[in-house]
Order: C-alpha cells, then sequence, then structure tokens
C-alpha cells in the first residue's frame, strides 16, 4: 500500500503550470489521496499530477519556508496543552495509525486524539485535534498559525470532516483554532486559552460535503491518466498558496512574460491572454499600463529631469539605516504578542559632506526583547543631523513601532521619522533600468547599476535567511563558535544593504550630472 499519507501539502502548496510534453513512464498511483493532496488539486489538477507524477519538478524548499513549516508544527504541538487527557497518534505507518485511532475512538478516557487517523472511500486524513464531545459525538479542531480565518480552511477541515464521517464517526461540529495576535504575553507560563482563538465552522463544512466524492473522483481520474492536464499559469498558481512547480511552469512562457508586468492585476492579464498575447514586447501601443508597466514594456534606460534635484535634496551628513527583524508566532518575551515585529540588528553608514563614510552597527544576541537596545543604540548613532536614507517604507514603519513600544523614546523617535529619506521611491519616480524587470527591490536595483556589487557572495542573501539564522542564534541549541559564525554573517548582509545605498546614490548622481 501506498503510505506517505503525510502528503506533500507542506512541502510546497501549490498551483498550476503551462502544458509541456513530459515522458511516458509508469504511473505511481496512491491507493488513496491525503487531505493535503486534495486540497492541491482544488487548486490545481496539473500541481497535484506533478506532485505525484513528478515531484522532482518542484523547486527546492529552502530553510525560510522549512522554519515556516516548522513553526506551524510547534503552534500544533502548543494547541494539545489546550485538551488535558488527549492522547497522540505518532505512529508513522498507515496501517498501524489507523489501528491505534479506532483504539483511543473506544477508549472514553481519552478526552482528546492528536493527529487521528481515518481513511474513507480513497481520502486518507489526519486530524488535528479530535475532541470528545457528548452523547458519543466528536468536534473537529483544524489548528492554524495564521492569526485569523481564511477561507481555504473550510475546504482544509471539509475533507477531514468527510473521511471522519466516513469511518462511522458522528461529528457535531467543526473548528478552526488559530492564533489570537491581541494576547499579549506577561511572561511565565503561556495563557493557552487566550493564545489560541476558535471559530466554529460546521456550517461552511457542512455545505462542502456534498461535492468532495465527485472532486476525489475526477482526481483519481485525473491521476490514472498518461496525459498532463493543460493548465495555464496564471494568478491560480498563487491561490491560495504559492505553487513549488511555478518556475517549471515558466520556462515555457516568454522571457518578457505579460504576467512580470509590475503589479498587472488578473484582470488586465487575462485580457492579454484573450487577445492572443504572451511577451509583453507585443503589447499593442494603444493597450492601457501603468506607468511602471509602461516603463518595463518600452525597455530602456530612461531618467526624469528632476533627478539631480531629488538626490541634491539630502542634508548631510547622510546616514544610511537598515533594520532586520523577526517574528515569532508564539511570543516568548514578556508583553509581546503572536506575531510581533521584532528588531535585533541595525546598520548605518554616514556620509560626510567630503565623501568620507563611516559604519556604525550594533546586533542584539541576548535572550531578552532586543527591541530597547536596538532602539537606544540607533538613536545615538544618528543624532540630530542630517538625512536618513532608506530603501522603502520599511524603516519608517519599524520605527514607529518602536516609539509605540518606548513612550520615553516616542519625541526622539519622531523626529528621526521626520529626516528619513527613501531612495527607493526617488528610483521608482526618476529612473528605469532594463535590467530592472520591472522590479525595484534593493536586490535587482543594485546589481543592475552595479553588477560587481551583489548579494551571492555572503552566506546570508535576504531578510527570510537572516530571521531564520537570528532564531538559530538566541533559541538554539549551537556551538559559540557557530553563534560567532552566524553573528558575522548577519552583520555583513545588513552592512551590505546600507553600503549599497552610499554606491547607489553616487552612481546615481553621476549618471544625473551627465545626463
Amino acid at each position: 500500500m501506498w503510505t506517505s499519507w503525510n502528503g506533500s501539502f507542506k512541502k510546497w502548496t501549490t498551483s498550476s503550470f503551462p502544458a509541456t510534453s513530459y515522458p511516458r513512464c509508469r504511473l505511481r498511483m496512491p491507493a488513496s489521496l491525503s487531505a493535503s493532496q486534495f486540497l492541491s488539486g482544488l487548486q490545481c489538477h496539473k500541481r497535484l499530477y506533478l506532485d505525484i507524477h513528478s515531484p522532482d519538478l518542484a523547486t527546492e524548499i529552502d530553510d525560510v519556508l522549512q522554519g515556516r513549516f516548522d513553526m506551524g508544527t510547534e503552534v500544533g504541538i502548543l494547541a494539545h496543552g489546550r485538551f488535558p487527557g488527549g492522547a497522540l497518534v505518532a505512529d508513522r505507518d498507515l496501517s498501524q495509525a489507523l489501528e491505534h485511532t479506532a483504539r483511543l475512538v473506544q477508549d472514553s478516557s481519552v478526552r482528546a486524539i492528536f493527529e487521528a487517523t481515518f481513511e474513507f472511500n480513497g481520502v486518507i486524513v489526519k486530524v488535528d485535534i479530535l475532541e470528545r464531545a457528548q452523547n458519543g459525538t466528536w468536534n473537529l479542531i483544524e489548528v492554524k498559525s495564521a492569526t485569523d480565518l481564511k477561507d481555504e480552511y473550510f475546504d482544509d477541515a471539509a475533507i477531514q470532516a468527510y473521511a471522519v464521517k466516513g469511518a462511522g464517526l458522528q461529528l457535531s461540529g467543526a473548528s478552526v483554532m488559530h492564533l489570537n495576535n491581541k494576547y499579549v504575553y506577561e511572561g511565565g507560563e503561556l495563557d493557552l486559552a487566550q493564545l489560541f482563538t476558535v471559530k466554529n465552522i460546521t456550517t461552511e463544512v457542512n455545505a462542502r460535503q456534498a461535492a468532495i466524492p465527485h472532486r476525489v473522483e475526477a482526481m483519481v481520474a485525473m491521476l490514472a491518466s498518461n496525459v498532463v492536464p493543460s493548465i495555464e499559469p496564471d494568478g491560480h498558481c498563487d491561490a491560495p498558496y504559492p505553487c513549488g512547480f511555478f518556475s517549471h511552469c515558466r520556462k515555457a512562457k516568454p522571457a518578457r512574460w505579460v504576467y512580470d508586468l509590475p503589479r498587472i492585476t488578473e484582470k488586465k492579464f487575462q485580457k492579454l491572454v484573450g487577445l492572443g498575447i504572451e511577451c509583453i514586447d507585443d503589447i499593442p501601443e494603444n493597450f492601457k499600463l501603468s506607468v511602471a508597466q509602461q516603463r518595463m514594456k518600452t525597455n530602456i534606460e530612461w531618467m526624469s529631469p528632476d533627478l539631480k534635484f531629488e538626490l541634491e535634496s539630502v542634508r548631510y551628513p547622510v546616514h544610511h539605516l537598515d533594520f532586520e527583524t523577526f517574528m515569532l508566532a508564539i511570543p516568548r518575551y514578556p508583553m509581546t504578542t503572536p506575531y510581533q515585529k521584532l528588531t535585533f540588528q541595525w546598520s548605518n553608514h554616514i556620509e560626510m559632506e567630503d565623501g568620507t563614510v563611516r559604519h556604525e552597527k550594533c546586533i542584539s544576541t541576548s535572550r531578552k526583547d532586543p527591541d530597547e537596545e536596538i532602539a537606544v543604540t540607533l538613536l545615538e548613532s544618528l543624532g540630530k543631523e542630517g538625512s536618513i536614507c532608506v530603501f522603502s517604507n520599511y524603516e519608517k514603519t519599524t520605527l514607529a513601532g518602536l516609539g509605540e513600544k518606548f513612550p520615553h523614546l516616542k519625541p526622539m523617535i519622531e523626529l528621526a521619522i521626520g529626516r528619513l529619506w527613501d531612495l527607493q521611491s526617488i528610483i521608482g519616480k526618476h529612473y528605469y533600468h532594463p535590467a530592472f524587470n520591472g522590479s525595484f527591490s534593493l536586490k535587482v536595483v543594485l546589481p543592475a547599476l552595479m553588477p560587481a556589487l551583489k548579494y551571492d557572495d555572503l552566506e546570508i542573501q535576504n531578510g527570510g535567511q537572516a530571521s531564520q539564522q537570528y532564531y538559530k542564534i538566541v533559541f538554539g541549541e549551537i556551538s559559540a563558535i557557530e553563534t560567532e559564525s552566524i553573528k558575522s554573517a548577519l552583520l555583513k548582509y545588513c552592512e551590505r544593504d546600507t553600503w549599497a545605498m552610499v554606491e547607489l546614490r553616487r552612481v546615481l548622481r553621476q549618471k544625473s550630472y551627465s545626463a
């Protein structure tokens, strides 16, 4: 029997891909669909087909995405604490898990079953929490690490309810239990009753039951075919989850695919598809595009006559500021909430009017809330004079959050906010380079204007990796040597961001002077 009932939804919850040719081979047909595979099939039949028959075509999971999955697992385990007297079905073998679940169902002393496993009519599910209710009935509870209720959770709970009821149990209700971002952790033991919010979704789950048998049948028939479903990539590739096969399917499209236009709506994309247009270069001149989309279509270097004036509007000394932050699903610091943004590092390159530059930095590696240390040291570095160059609105919102958290620092923080000077906004309004490909991310803009200055020589190359590695320093069980290695990599990454702004200002000034 095919026993990979854990599914691959946590590997890559995905969507769709273009029609391409695949070698004919003996199909690996699962005996039953896992709940996660059913959900993948709802999003896109082609995604499910490739996940079963050609899983190697999916993009590899990176450490950042794996960290999110691990966080979800941690939240799920913590949720068990809300149900004393519960028992876990930890068996990896399907038949053993089914037998274990059956024994626990019959044992009235077990008040809840965690990871209860059921098989019915071609579907296998593992229920996060199955709570024993009144008169021999049960409550199905799906645990989510999010902080709100999402429509896709209804189908998740519905397929589980279908299998549970099909296996002979009577359900009295279905709920989603998710994190409560209003809960303020006061230290000590977590208040699980406050940390989690439970939402009743029985009506939504029941409304989906009638359609499930037909949907399962359609998926099984599709998987039995030697023909890959012909489904074109579009907006459904990211809804409700990003697709691990998107890069594979993207290969069949032009290098300048219309889907890559910045902030293109699904309506506009489908209109272009209806016109038979796939390449940006083929878009008619009379087709309405936004300013940013038109610049990408024109595909030439462009400079506003006001660029020089904007670049000269800075006041010296010019500070170049970048933060690194992280969020904890489960709060660990007193007076914090789930997913509250915490700032653990800053970098500041300070350019004087004579062109000299010095670098200041701070990273907090203690096990206490890093925010106050970061705020105090940063204010000292920023002083009271000069523009503060940033690259996006992120530093502004981060500073504002620190001001709300520390009222005694708020007046100084508000003065610093008043000095912010957003280089990304200036570039977006006054400059475009074909190598931007419609993006104004620092990771794209920098190599476009300075090919020698990239991020691929760094151990840490993006903010998600930085957050993940910082978590290992503070909460992981790692050696002192590894801690110092990660700390060094974090400092180099944050320093690269602020040095990038120094160099971008220099290159853009040169271009504006020679225009």
